[in-house]
């Protein structure tokens, strides 16, 4: 049996120039050679700067579940303003599907899935 257990998780950006500076800073920490022309040159963008923090932080946004009222993030609307990487938890779930035939592993590069939706879920007998 194949367990599956899918993570979304919704950050809102609402600080550019914060977010980006953190992505940066983080480049930083996990490259020290590097100067802050080398970070500026490697984080150009919103999906750089989110590849910089996951490979840090290993998710986006750490500390969301302390953000807000409950699971899903703060009340609906309510963003958090002060965070010092520009962004504002808005909620996680997390769904377990059971019985899914075919494993990330047996698929060869997923990245290069063609047409394929890693993500859909397994068809219902």
């Amino acid at each position: 049996m194949t367990i599956s257990v899918r993570t979304r998780r919704d950050v809102v950006v609402v600080d550019p120039e914060r977010f980006l500076a953190a992505a940066r800073a983080a480049f930083r920490e996990l490259y020290p050679g590097a100067t802050e022309e080398d970070a500026r040159r490697h984080v150009l963008d919103v999906t750089d700067a989110v590849d910089v923090l996951l490979e840090r932080d290993g998710v986006l946004a750490p500390g969301l579940r302390d953000a807000g009222a409950g699971r899903c993030g703060p009340l609906p609307g309510r963003r958090v303003l002060d965070r010092p990487d520009g962004l504002s938890p808005a909620g996680e779930i997390q769904q377990i599907v059971l019985g899914d035939p075919e494993p990330l592993q047996d698929i060869v590069l997923p990245q290069f899935a063609e047409g394929r939706d890693l993500f859909a879920l397994p068809p219902t007998e």
